[in-house]
């Protein structure tokens, strides 16, 4: 049975947990958001690595993943040497592809740009739908229904049109958020597949 987004969250939280991490609200104004992101990613780190009280924290100018750093970060989790596996696509711009085995293989791309972190996966080809205009406005009425993730079309680079789900995230976003995001998007992607089957030619479902 495949697992539900609230699961997938509770075993996100259990991982914090494990690490030694504890859960403190905190309200700030909306301004500093990104601020407070870069304090708690200084503040999950062990107490000896901090930085000295006295010392400047850089709060402005987080560190950012690259495709390379983040491939190396993940490929060292429990994750990746079980459930699923990764690897370097190289090109002009490089991303990671990830095989996702509890998914029958679900394919799901990483990639890094600037400032945004996209982790996506293909649904189905344009051509594959019955009515495409009926198809865009049930989307657009209940894409809402997949938390964190969104539908979009786009075209391949080989001229092929294909409805896709993705979801963006800062590229100074905490590893965990980044493997959170890509179970999240395996999850609604399983569930998007249900919810339109019938929208679907039956060669494509």
């Amino acid at each position: 049975m495949k697992k539900s987004s609230a699961e997938y969250q509770r075993a996100y939280r259990k991982r914090l947990r494990e690490l030694g991490l504890i859960k403190k609200e905190v309200w700030v104004r909306p301004e500093n958001t990104r601020q407070l992101t870069a304090v708690e990613k200084i503040l999950r780190q062990p107490a000896e690595s901090l930085p000295q009280a006295g010392m400047e924290v850089d709060m402005k100018s987080p560190q950012c993943w690259t495709t390379h750093s983040l491939y190396e970060a993940l490929k060292s989790l429990p994750l990746f040497s079980t459930e699923a596996v990764i690897e370097i696509i190289e090109g002009t711009d490089s991303s990671l592809h990830i095989t996702l085995n509890e998914y029958g293989d679900l394919p799901v791309f990483v990639t890094v740009s600037g400032d945004q972190l996209l982790v996506e996966a293909l649904l189905w080809p344009y051509e594959a739908v019955k009515n495409p205009a009926a198809f865009n406005d049930e989307i657009l009425r209940t894409h809402k229904l997949f938390p964190l993730s969104t539908i979009s079309l786009d075209t391949l680079p080989g001229g092929q049109a294909y409805y896709t789900m993705f979801g963006a995230l800062s590229s100074t976003s905490l590893l965990s958020n980044i493997v959170f995001e890509i179970e999240v998007l395996a999850d609604n992607v399983i569930k998007a597949s249900e919810a339109y089957d019938h929208y679907l030619e039956t060669t494509a479902a």
